[in-house]
């Protein structure tokens, strides 16, 4: 069972840690536990119930009602509130607390549901992005394991790829082509499969050559194409301290072609130089702006 700081619970559900710890005392809100070493801590049940009370309290219900209700009550209230067509945040937190619970088909409906009412590229940037980015916290203090993350990437990648094969383009003569590849060792694929989906819906032509892919594989389908886009996504690979070796081989390598990458390697190293044809792209729903 995971054990959650106050901090994380901050995290996860928005709710400030100072609102939380004044709630726990004046309402009996959440009751924490201890370790051993009388170290305080909170478990799934307490994260699922946060959730749950931060989107009632988001969408105007006090806390003085809030803890006045029965587990159940609040629960049926939530239920409600999610089959309603509206871009809050309680979708994101459905999806959380499916994933704690590895609910396959709450995951499933819940994106189902948001893609209904909002779109399909919609929900991957208002619902699937800030849930990547909430739990991220947890895969870095080991509170959810390789499982965990092996259960909601590839049922996210079910729903990229169905949604890619809907798509028709047709390729327009003299249009610039992208090559979107991960590097070796790279295996962090959401965020490109995401890219191929929004250059295919604006009808662009896309090489997609996925996970793990040699260097020598990119220069060969490159000469082959001379493609005017190379998109590319760094999250673990390469190492960090091989990053802007690697970029400067990128732009050595295809001087002619603009680089587009992303990622957290990136995002996260300020000490690094962008070689002058390397676009670093904040958000990849922007990856339109930063091609021609």
């Amino acid at each position: 069972m995971a054990q959650y700081t106050i901090k994380e619970l901050e995290h996860l559900s928005g709710i400030k840690a100072h609102t939380l710890r004044v709630w726990e005392q004046r309402y009996n809100i959440l009751c924490p536990k201890r370790t051993e070493t009388n170290i305080r801590y909170y478990d799934d049940a307490d994260l699922k119930a946060i959730l749950n009370i931060s989107l009632l309290n988001e969408r105007g219900y006090k806390i003085s009602k809030i803890a006045k209700m029965a587990p159940e009550q609040i629960l049926q209230k939530v239920q409600q509130l999610c089959e309603e067509p509206c871009r809050g945040s309680h979708h994101t937190n459905t999806l959380v607390q499916a994933m704690v619970d590895m609910d396959e088909d709450l995951f499933d409906k819940t994106l189902s549901t948001a893609t209904l009412q909002i779109g399909f590229k919609d929900t991957m940037s208002e619902v699937v992005y800030p849930f990547l980015n909430k739990i991220g916290v947890l895969w870095q203090t080991g509170n959810i394991t390789p499982a965990h993350e092996h259960f909601v990437s590839n049922l996210i990648r079910q729903k990229l790829i169905v949604a890619i094969d809907g798509q028709v383009v047709r390729k327009q003569e003299g249009a610039p082509t992208f090559i979107l590849y991960l590097p070796e060792g790279e295996l962090h694929e959401l965020a490109l499969l995401y890219m191929n989906y929004i250059l295919r819906a604006h009808n662009k032509h896309v090489i997609y050559l996925g996970q793990n892919l040699p260097f020598k594989d990119l220069e060969l389908t490159y000469g082959q194409f001379k493609s005017s886009y190379i998109c590319t996504v760094l999250t673990s690979a390469p190492e960090r301290d091989q990053l802007q070796k690697y970029l400067n081989k990128l732009s050595d390598t295809f001087s002619e072609a603009t680089i587009v990458v992303y990622g957290y390697l990136v995002q996260s190293n300020t000490s690094v130089k962008l070689p002058h044809n390397i676009v670093h792209l904040e958000k990849v729903g922007d990856l339109l702006l930063s091609v021609k």
